[in-house]
């Protein structure tokens, strides 16, 4: 498979990614509200199957939050958007990536990188 045609099909997936979320958070708030803490939390706590995933979902958050942050050198930019990355999970990272893909050209290296790419 072609580079473009790689990164198309890595597209397509982000978008299918943040509609789904979309979808799916919209249903979850018709039906439970807004208040994302108390379960969240309360699941973590429980120290159960479902709370042992809600702690390695976290994880991924923090991680991901960390890389968005680094590869914008940790400048003030870097460090809001990575706190939106922790925050909104899917829903803001699918849209940095396509955005990304198109910005650094289908380049892996920048997408990755960042402003690191040329040290």
């Amino acid at each position: 498979m072609k580079i473009l045609e790689r990164m198309n099909a890595f597209r397509t997936l982000l978008v299918l990614f943040f509609i789904g979320i979309c979808a799916y958070t919209v249903s979850t708030i018709a039906n439970y509200g807004y208040d994302l803490v108390t379960p969240f939390f309360g699941g973590m706590l429980s120290f159960t199957w479902s709370g042992q995933f809600i702690f390695d979902f976290q994880t991924y958050l923090i991680l991901s939050g960390l890389w968005v942050a680094w590869r914008k050198n940790f400048s003030l930019q870097g460090m809001l958007l990575g706190v939106i990355a922790l925050i909104f999970g899917i829903l803001f990272f699918a849209p940095y990536l396509l955005i990304l893909s198109y910005k650094e050209k289908e380049d892996w290296k920048a997408i990755l990188l960042g402003d690191r790419v040329n040290h």
